[in-house]
């Protein structure tokens, strides 16, 4: 079985189907809990790259933060990757990690498609 890895906030119900889901199809995904636990720029940027999308594709844009730090108007990629590295709490989740390859389990038909 490949490694598989999820970036999880227990407080999201989204979050928890996915570890759900997981559970259920019989992996023992590693569970990075990424408020605790942020990723590095590095880290992000490969993330981004996995998933194949934009640094603003990955944010919670309707999160308040996101808003008090005006990112709507930010259109440099660099400054949305560190504003996530400094605010976890701006990036999208679940996020589910495979053989090289991510998906952002929203929907969860993602995250299925990523395994399968």
């Amino acid at each position: 079985m490949a490694n598989v890895t999820i970036w999880h906030n227990p407080r999201c119900s989204k979050s928890r189907n996915a570890v759900t889901l997981l559970e259920e199809q019989g992996i023992d995904a590693e569970v990075v809990k990424y408020l605790d636990t942020p990723p590095s720029k590095e880290e992000l940027v490969e993330m981004l790259r996995m998933l194949g999308i934009t640094a603003r594709e990955l944010m919670r844009t309707k999160e308040a933060i996101y808003k008090e730090l005006g990112l709507k108007e930010v259109n440099d990629e660099d400054a949305l990757i560190e504003a996530m590295v400094e605010n976890p709490k701006l990036i999208e989740r679940p996020i589910v990690i495979k053989d090289g390859k991510a998906a952002i389990g929203r929907p969860i038909e993602n995250i299925i498609e990523l395994l399968n």
